[in-house]
């Protein structure tokens, strides 16, 4: 008996080569929203360095180059410059710092991510001129969330880095460190309107020559801030930034602070900001264990062996001369050769003391402290009747 049942239907051609067909439109469409998003790198690119340039950072790249398709855009810059010109005498002086690379990465479908690595050595020079100054690190790399211009977070991390002074042929070792992080975001406000600045920046085994003999030796260091008194990110001189922060009275808050350097710990909390001069005023609260450790750093026993300045004798003994000080080391001297220079050092044991007895008894992290008040007076640091410094003043 013959079969009655039906024929299979064919399914249409068509429906088996929809599907490819559709993957080859959405490649072609990806692939050239791909190529519109390179080209337009660098156009906004441009128009950053434009804007950069008004404040005076004019930023240079002598090769740039698009890859990464088709889920990244890698952004790589050979040869980057970047000219900034600082107030030095009330005058223009320019400086320039190059680096061999910078490689930019963002995500196309996450274009305000990007992830940046730096390739070392760094160089820094007057225009013109030799470098003067060589920065090196091991790893170097940023991430920031936000656009360029109107970021809302911003990362800078370094491993290892060195910065030296270069005279001639000869480099000489400014600055180590195993590790610097500097993290920074927007707490409140906006890029364009009154921004409050979160910061976090962290040393570990860093050391400073040619500053002060304290950060001389290796420490670490843990200090976050907040900063007000910013208008907005627009580029302008650091000068200038800076007597806009102090004409609306914003200041640096230091929230938590932190130094360890061997056994000398030290935190501190406080806020500091700027007079009309340009110089900092403000006070720090600080507890520190191991202070003992700090005395021959700061240089009182090379101060009393060398006589007291009588600004000195003003703050801590108002009244006394200091040619009755340093005439009477000098009579116990020809009265008995070497006397004077003992009854020096034994005083030295009298300011460790003293210093010791300033504010009160603490303990920091399980061990003998005294907290007392750091104070920023016109730029001068005191550690309580004592001047221990002078910072610059910023603009």
């Amino acid at each position: 008996m013959p079969d009655m049942s039906p024929a299979p239907r064919r399914r249409p051609l068509w429906r088996l080569f929809l599907m490819p067909a559709l993957l080859v439109v959405a490649a072609c469409a990806w692939s050239g929203f791909w190529f519109y998003a390179a080209s337009e790198v660098g156009v906004r690119a441009d128009a950053w360095r434009a804007q950069e340039a008004k404040s005076g950072r004019v930023y240079d790249c002598g090769n740039r180059s698009v890859a990464g398709f088709p889920f990244r855009l890698e952004v790589r810059c050979d040869d980057a410059s970047v000219a900034l010109l600082s107030q030095t005498a009330g005058s223009q002086a320019p400086f320039t710092a190059k680096l061999g690379e910078i490689l930019v990465v963002a995500q196309i479908y996450d274009p305000k991510l990007l992830i940046a690595e730096f390739k070392a050595p760094a160089t820094i020079s007057e225009r013109g001129q030799p470098p003067s100054m060589m920065v090196n690190w091991s790893k170097g790399r940023s991430s920031v969330v936000g656009l360029p211009a109107v970021p809302q977070r911003v990362s800078l991390v370094f491993d290892e880095p060195a910065i030296d002074r270069i005279k001639g042929s000869v480099q000489t070792p400014l600055a180590r460190a195993r590790n610097v992080e500097l993290h920074g975001r927007i707490a409140e406000g906006s890029p364009a309107d009154h921004p409050l600045i979160e910061t976090v920046l962290q040393i570990a085994g860093g050391s400073v020559q040619e500053v002060h003999p304290l950060l001389a030796a290796p420490f670490d260091a843990d200090v976050r801030t907040k900063l007000s008194g910013l208008k907005d990110f627009s580029p302008k001189p650091w000068p200038e930034r800076f007597r806009e922060i102090q004409a609306v009275g914003g200041h640096v808050e230091i929230v938590q602070s932190r130094i360890q350097q061997g056994d000398l710990i030290a935190v501190a909390a406080g806020t500091l900001g700027l007079n009309a001069s340009g110089r900092i005023e403000g006070e720090l609260q600080m507890t520190v264990a191991g202070i003992e450790k700090v005395i021959p750093a700061l240089g009182i026993e090379k101060m009393l062996e060398q006589g007291v300045p009588q600004a000195t004798l003003d703050r801590v003994a108002p009244g006394v001369k200091s040619q009755d000080i340093n005439g009477l080391f000098g009579a116990l001297d020809r009265a008995i050769p070497g006397l004077g220079k003992v009854v020096k050092q034994n005083a030295s044991v009298g300011v460790t003391a003293g210093i010791n007895s300033l504010g009160s008894e603490a303990v920091l992290e399980g061990k003998k402290a005294r907290a007392f008040p750091l104070r920023f007076v016109d730029g001068a640091v005191f550690l309580g009747p004592l001047k221990v410094g002078d910072v610059p003043p910023l603009f």
